[in-house]
């Protein structure tokens, strides 16, 4: 697991390239869904993938949406952003079901402020899980998060319940470029031991 974590990095390099099946993606993201925890055991974390012309349906219309607010003569950076997420097989959506944090929220009114950070947390194990999945079958990935630019265009597109809140993308693909050298930290300055 360690070396799985070491490996899993921000990869902007993918193509359509499968290196692992649809089946074997789905199993993983089930498998994450089942068994990743959430407080309470609300289990409030909803995930959509997007595969073919469903993935490439999203980053032309994020485009779209991002041609609208950037200036024209500033737009060559973007639209490289933009082109290099559809170039990869796939791309998963990240949802919280509020309703289901409401609904937390409603029977334990002690922790009524928390759920909503608790719901964020959940995401952030969810995406962390299957990221690092992909990584181990061959596939390279980002997070994104173009929300709430493109909710109005996902939610009709691809009949998402308007409870559900859109959280991060994560386009993935075959790795075609390694990731650039990571910076570190000191750990003195983000440790404390005692004991």
């Amino acid at each position: 697991m360690l070396e799985l974590m070491k490996n899993r990095r921000s990869i902007y390099g993918i193509s359509k390239e499968q290196t692992a099946s649809d089946e074997k993606i789905r199993e993983l993201i089930e498998q994450t869904l089942l068994h990743v925890p959430s407080a309470f055991n609300s289990q409030s974390a909803r995930v959509v993938v997007l595969l073919g012309e469903h993935h490439d349906k999203l980053w032309d219309f994020t485009t779209n949406i991002l041609k609208e607010i950037v200036p024209e003569g500033n737009f060559g950076p973007t639209q490289e952003k933009m082109d290099s997420f559809k170039a990869g097989y796939g791309t998963i959506l990240f949802f919280e079901d509020e309703s289901v944090i409401r609904g937390m929220q409603e029977q334990f009114q002690a922790y009524q402020d928390n759920f909503p950070i608790w719901s964020q947390q959940s995401s952030g194990m969810h995406q962390y899980a299957i990221w690092t999945l992909l990584e181990a079958e061959g596939y390279g990935a980002s997070l994104q998060h173009y929300n709430p630019l493109i909710d109005e265009k996902v939610k009709p597109e691809w009949d998402i319940p308007e409870s559900w809140k859109l959280i991060a993308q994560m386009p993935f693909g075959k790795i075609t470029a390694p990731a650039g050298e990571k910076q570190f930290k000191p750990l003195e300055e983000r440790l404390k031991w005692f004991g």
